[in-house]
């Protein structure tokens, strides 16, 4: 899970994934083949792991599994393999929200204390079942809480002692004022499927969903359940792959405890170009593009509505998608009404990078160039340094940190290093942090875990300047704070927040374009600058200097840069030791 939406799955990182190499067409292959081939090369580099299905104009045109459903016993994915779907479930518990509706049962633009009268009518009378359906209720978002997942996420609730945890808290903002992803709200929308039907979530979805439209491989995933051909979940850990940590599943529930089929997912992608569950008054409503969301998006009931590039061009297909991610697992489904064309992607092994892959497939169908996947210079040097040797392992980096073959990634990089730290091979471990801060000078990150290896070493000297470094450049890592108390530094001029006119941070407002797909929009929530980049969710941003901002979630900042004139023309993100330039265009 991790946040339900990963993909909303890695923040700002996912957005600022790489480039690869250009690909156009093979000659005399077939679309099915060169999408084959492409999720072949992605398996093979360890970025892809579970099922896919494609169809064009209806008909399905792929339909296959990849990798291993469960690595243990080497049983296969394939198509009827059963995945978890994170965040994907938000479509279904909003198709239940709205049969209600149709049936008379809801008002979506009535309070919800109207029908869950226990909940506590200081917030719940401001809040309608709209609100909850788009994001825009203003309640915090569960996942986000503090050591949420160290300490509530493995212990099992009722929906109404879940909803407990959240119910008294301040809303973030005025509900209707703007968008703020939260799985919260989608907790909420379950427990008044069950108060207006008084029957189960689960119930209520195989009465009204599944059983009617034949999805007999989709249902609410409970752990204690014998489910035959369900895939396990996995995470990466350096070049290997390990289980998942649990998770209970009465806490994802309404807004991503649910599993399904690629098969069973084109059954439901069919029946909504129908009336099969909803009259066509209510299915306009489901779909419609209600407020703005993750850059050039907008958020409909339970999906996205917007244009997502065709390949590596910067042509665009209008679209509905969504994302899920949940521990193990992230998966994507997008849908093109315009051709009737549809993308499901399921995968077991948690962050792939299912944006890119979704991309390059809008690229084959639509005779359009794409990018393909590198293989791992990361991965490769982690396991000649197992096989021979950390000199070895330095020496194949140096020579092949240019070579085009290979993807270098920071992350990865990092990955690779905390692997061998983790099996107490510190030494190793302090050689490849040291490779990553020499790669990416620019990034808060390195230094924070090369200074973390040294402190284990016994470096403290070197721990502390590293720890300095990253916290000069992101004020906002706590733990390196907290490690530097811990090493006996003063720490009181790191904690110092810098003071911005309101009348400058007012000028910063705007959307800014980094690339044609991925826009960052700056809002302001009182004094609050507040950050979100396509396809993730609104951040908190702190000044660090009047121009110069940086997130505590993430190891990123931002610079808006002002031209002759004293107007802002542009911005430049910082992260994973690149930057990103973005002029303002809203």
């Amino acid at each position: 899970m991790r946040s339900l939406h990963r993909s909303i799955g890695s923040r700002l990182l996912t957005c600022l994934s790489v480039m690869l190499l250009i690909s156009t067409a093979a000659i005399g292959q077939s679309k099915s083949e060169e999408i084959d081939a492409l999720l072949d090369q992605y398996l093979s580099y360890g970025k892809f792991n579970g099922s896919a299905l494609v169809a064009k104009d209806g008909e399905v045109i792929l339909k296959k599994g990849y990798g291993m459903a469960n690595m243990e016993w080497d049983i296969p994915n394939s198509p009827n393999t059963k995945h978890r779907l994170g965040s994907i479930t938000k479509q279904f518990t909003a198709m239940l929200i709205l049969q209600l509706a149709a049936d008379g049962k809801l008002d979506l633009q009535a309070p919800i204390t109207t029908y869950l009268p226990e909940y506590p009518k200081t917030t719940g009378d401001q809040i309608t079942t709209h609100h909850l359906l788009t994001h825009t209720a203003g309640i915090p978002n569960y996942t986000s809480f503090p050591k949420f997942f160290e300490e509530d996420s493995r212990d099992p609730y009722s929906p109404e002692e879940f909803t407990k945890k959240f119910q008294d808290m301040e809303l973030e903002f005025t509900p209707g004022e703007r968008f703020n992803y939260s799985n919260s709200g989608y907790f909420l929308l379950g427990l008044l499927v069950e108060k207006l039907s008084g029957k189960t979530y689960e119930e209520m979805l195989t009465e009204h969903i599944f059983s009617p439209l034949g999805m007999k491989d989709s249902g609410f995933d409970h752990h204690s359940n014998i489910l035959k051909n369900r895939a396990t979940g996995y995470e990466k850990n350096g070049s290997e792959f390990i289980n998942a940590p649990y998770l209970d599943m009465s806490i994802p529930y309404a807004a991503g405890s649910l599993y399904s089929t690629v098969e069973d997912l084109y059954l439901w992608d069919q029946a909504l170009y129908t009336n099969k569950l909803l009259p066509q008054k209510y299915m306009d409503m489901y779909f419609k593009p209600y407020i703005p969301a993750f850059g050039s998006f907008h958020y409909a009931y339970g999906w996205m509505t917007g244009n997502e590039a065709l390949g590596n061009t910067t042509d665009s297909i209008a679209v509905i998608s969504h994302g899920g991610g949940i521990n193990g697992f992230n998966t994507q489904i997008s849908r093109s009404p315009s051709d009737r064309s549809l993308i499901v992607l399921l995968n077991n092994t948690g962050g792939a990078p299912l944006g890119q892959i979704t991309q390059a497939i809008l690229g084959i169908i639509n005779d359009k160039s794409y990018d393909l996947p590198k293989a791992s210079l990361a991965s490769k040097v982690l396991e000649v340094i197992e096989t021979e040797g950390i000199d070895a392992g330095v020496s194949f980096y140096e020579k092949n940190k240019d070579n085009q073959d290979f993807d270098v990634n920071e992350n990865e990089m990092n990955q690779a290093g905390y692997k061998l730290l983790r099996s107490n091979k510190t030494k190793e471990a302090i050689q490849v942090f040291k490779l990553n801060v020499d790669a990416y000078p620019n990034s808060a990150n390195v230094y924070d875990s090369y200074a973390e290896a040294l402190m284990k070493s016994g470096d403290n000297n070197g721990a502390i300047e590293n720890y300095t470094k990253t916290v000069e450049m992101n004020p906002g890592n706590i733990n390196a704070i907290d490690m530097l108390k811990k090493l006996g530094v003063d720490t009181s001029n790191f904690t110092k927040e810098f003071e911005v006119p309101e009348a400058l941070l007012e000028s910063y407002l705007g959307v800014y374009e980094l690339m044609p797909t991925f826009k960052i929009t700056i809002t302001k929530d009182g004094k609050q600058l507040k950050a979100q980049a396509t396809g993730q969710p609104s951040f908190n941003i702190f000044a660090k200097s009047k121009d110069t901002f940086y997130l505590k979630e993430v190891a990123a900042q931002i610079q808006f840069i002002k031209d002759e004139n004293g107007n802002t023309e542009s911005l430049t993100l910082f992260q994973n030791g690149q930057e990103m330039n973005g002029m303002k265009v809203e």
